[in-house]
């Protein structure tokens, strides 16, 4: 059989079952992985995704015709058999298990290994080709455990709120915003959430993920202020909103915060090194645990871990894609 998933004009294609996965132009059929801008877009007809991720697509996309699937649930299209299993990325992020006269390819989306309270913790699935992300596909990128930097948030939140100075910190509005959400003591102060992160708290809340009390800034008074950490995007610096907050101190949360000199272009008192993707480690476990003998790596770091998964014995190559082109920018990483 000849690949079952190839790379066209709109994106990642599968062959046989005629449809698209994160397909970056309008598509008839599109299998999302998760409702990140760069792989969730508008004007598709038919949108199939994790039961799990429909309300926060929905919530993103507007009104768009879209099916659910249970995790691990199949359908047939085409003589193709989906299945969505959990990326542990964030909430409702899937890969997509596609079975067609005996052969299994799995394409990733975006994922990490690490467990967090927030979305159904990735699963690996065998198959006989994986298509993986690598966006910190260098081995430079090793996460500490996420509770030693939440620890670290709170800190510097407790230090700031006992100088009378609020905490801003920035960061993607879907999915990093709710993950540092859930690790914050709500003992120390309000919690101010921007208008853009308000909306999403809810979706996460009524798909029964627990995060602490959260307001917007307009419901605090301005002695308070002073006590409080503000979880804002990264759009939101330099703005007369966060200026609000007068004498803060600022935050950067993402996984290029490792860099030093990320830390340094954004600007920040602070950088905590949180991403929701999976570091070096975290990628060489996925893989290994897919026991793919071919893996194709897409957005990131493709050449190096091209090269080092060929040193190692698999059969490796990069597909070229529209993936993660606002990473760095939106800090969604």
């Amino acid at each position: 059989m000849s690949d079952m998933v190839v790379v066209r004009q709109a994106g990642l294609y599968c062959v046989p079952g005629q449809f698209y996965i994160d397909p970056w132009r309008p598509v008839e059929r599109a299998v999302i992985t998760h409702a990140h801008g760069d792989h969730a877009r508008h004007g598709h007809r038919h949108y199939l995704a994790a039961a799990a991720g429909v309300d926060i697509l929905k919530a993103r996309l507007g009104d768009i015709h879209i099916d659910g699937l249970e995790y691990g649930a199949t359908v047939v299209h085409n003589g193709v058999t989906i299945s969505l299993h959990p990326a542990g990325h964030v909430l409702g992020s899937a890969q997509v298990r596609m079975e067609c006269q005996g052969e299994v390819w799995v394409a990733s989306g975006d994922y990490k290994v690490e467990p967090d309270g927030t979305c159904a913790p990735f699963e690996p699935v065998r198959c006989h080709t994986f298509i993986t992300e690598s966006t910190f596909g260098l081995p430079v990128y090793r996460w500490q455990p996420q509770q030693t930097i939440f620890d670290d948030i709170n800190q510097w939140w407790r230090k700031n709120a006992a100088e009378g100075r609020a905490s801003v910190v920035q960061c993607y509005a879907f999915g990093k915003a709710q993950r540092i959400l859930s690790g914050l003591d709500a003992g120390i102060g309000p919690i101010i959430c921007h208008g853009a992160v308000e909306p999403l708290n809810r979706v996460y809340r009524a798909a029964g993920v627990a995060l602490p009390p959260t307001v917007m800034v307009g419901d605090v008074d301005k002695p308070a202020i002073g006590r409080s950490i503000v979880i804002a995007p990264p759009s939101a610096a330099g703005s007369p909103w966060v200026k609000r907050f007068g004498d803060y101190s600022d935050a950067f949360a993402s996984g290029w915060m490792q860099l030093r000199g990320a830390r340094r272009r954004r600007g920040v008192d602070r950088g905590f090194v949180l991403s929701d993707h999976a570091d070096w480690p975290g990628l060489m476990t996925a893989i290994r645990a897919t026991e793919a003998p071919r893996v194709i790596v897409t957005h990131g770091s493709i050449p190096i871990l091209v090269r080092w998964l060929q040193q190692n014995g698999l059969q490796a190559s990069g597909f070229d894609t529209e993936y993660g082109d606002d990473e760095a920018e939106e800090g969604h990483a």
